[in-house]
């Protein structure tokens, strides 16, 4: 058996068939809304933070 090939053998025929009411609902638990995050720090500290942290490496 050379590279590529395969034996139709050991293909696995799968039913695929279910119930849509048992399927997951991806907007079941979505959620709306916003999120804000402030941290306290300017760009700049954040910059020189971020240097500090490669500088330790």
């Amino acid at each position: 058996m050379g590279f590529g090939s395969y034996d139709e053998s050991e293909q696995q025929d799968i039913d695929a068939d279910f119930d849509e009411d048992d399927a997951v609902q991806s907007e079941e638990n979505a959620h709306k809304g916003t999120v804000e995050f402030d941290n306290g720090a300017s760009s700049d500290e954040l910059i020189d933070r971020l240097a500090e942290i490669k500088d330790e490496e």
